[in-house]
């Protein structure tokens, strides 16, 4: 039996994922398989080099995202690549 995801704060590799942890906290209304489901997100979003700061700017974008409604996995993942217009 695989406990994969058994802590929700931690991601597939046993370490804390620490943007996406923050900004879930930060907006305060997400359950533990809320936080695993963006923890997958968030992962599979990820954007080799990118800096902490563009890190937690994806964090946001998903948990926007997601609280706004958006829960297909697929369409989070297009948007969280995609930098917020102005």
């Amino acid at each position: 039996m695989s406990s994969r995801c058994a802590d929700p704060l931690m991601d597939l590799f046993g370490e804390v994922a620490l943007p996406i942890k923050m900004k879930a906290l930060e907006a305060g209304v997400l359950g533990p398989s809320e936080l695993v489901f963006l923890n997958q997100v968030f992962h599979a979003t990820t954007v080799e080099g990118e800096t902490d700061r563009q890190r937690e700017a994806r964090a946001s974008r998903i948990i926007g995202y997601y609280t706004a409604g958006l829960t297909d996995e697929a369409e989070l993942c297009t948007l969280a690549k995609q930098p917020l217009g102005r």
